[in-house]
């Protein structure tokens, strides 16, 4: 079986040198880079599994490569800083990040949370496997989900939506008519649920009221969270 590949990108090197050997001592494969110019390189020739990523880069904001990456590849990241303010942790979430955690860590939390990402993909996979033909496309208004390629079409055009804002409405329209805390689709689209990061929720779901035009489809449930109205069969 191959090894999971882990890119590091992080310019200390004493911080980068501790997460490859004991990711590698975990049976990873890593490859680490000190700037973005070569992490960016190596998405394409590392082909990596999971990218752990540093908020301040020598040649650039890992904020600018957390966006590059969240458009362009369809890996997970964990992004790794000594920016601790929750509203750091709101934007880093925003721009496409999956978890987030503050220096100094420990390195056995870095390699559960990455342990945790990995497994809540190889579940989302497993699912996405078990969908028959029948199932594959979802149809409401205008709009077409076609799970299997993570897609969205309105109109018959492609729309381009966040790795994050498909979750979110993959999770909101398979559970019609449920009612979700903001912290219940954190835990569900997030996978945690820390107090305060709610806010990131609010801007993804009017990102995709605005981009779907399902403004009354995506239901705000005033002092409680959204739900998704049930659609007619």
């Amino acid at each position: 079986m191959d090894k999971t590949k882990i890119l590091i990108i992080e310019d200390d090197e004493a911080i980068a040198d501790l997460l490859s050997y004991g990711l590698t001592q975990e049976g990873f494969q890593t490859c680490t880079e000190a700037n973005g110019a070569f992490g960016m390189k190596q998405l394409d020739q590392f082909q990596p599994d999971l990218l752990l990523l540093d908020w301040m880069l020598p040649d650039c904001s890992g904020l600018d490569i957390c966006r590059k990456v969240t458009h362009q590849y369809n890996i997970p990241i964990l992004m790794i800083t000594a920016k601790s303010d929750i509203t750091d942790k709101v934007l880093g979430l925003e721009f496409g990040a999956d978890d987030y955690i503050t220096k100094p860590f420990d390195l056995r939390e870095v390699i559960a949370r990455i342990r945790t990402i990995l497994r809540r993909l190889e579940q989302a996979n497993h699912a996405h496997d078990r969908v028959t033909p029948e199932e594959a496309h979802i149809h409401f208004k205008h709009i077409v989900i076609i799970p299997d390629e993570r897609t969205v079409k309105k109109d018959g055009r492609t729309v381009d939506l966040t790795p994050k804002e498909f979750d979110l409405l993959k999770t909101l329209i398979d559970h019609q008519g449920r009612i979700f805390t903001r912290s219940e689709l954190l835990e569900f689209v997030w996978g945690y649920d820390y107090a305060g990061d709610t806010r990131t929720v609010d801007t993804h779901i009017q990102r995709l009221r605005k981009k779907l035009d399902a403004s009354d489809l995506i239901k705000t449930v005033f002092g409680i969270g959204y739900k998704f109205e049930k659609l007619e069969d």
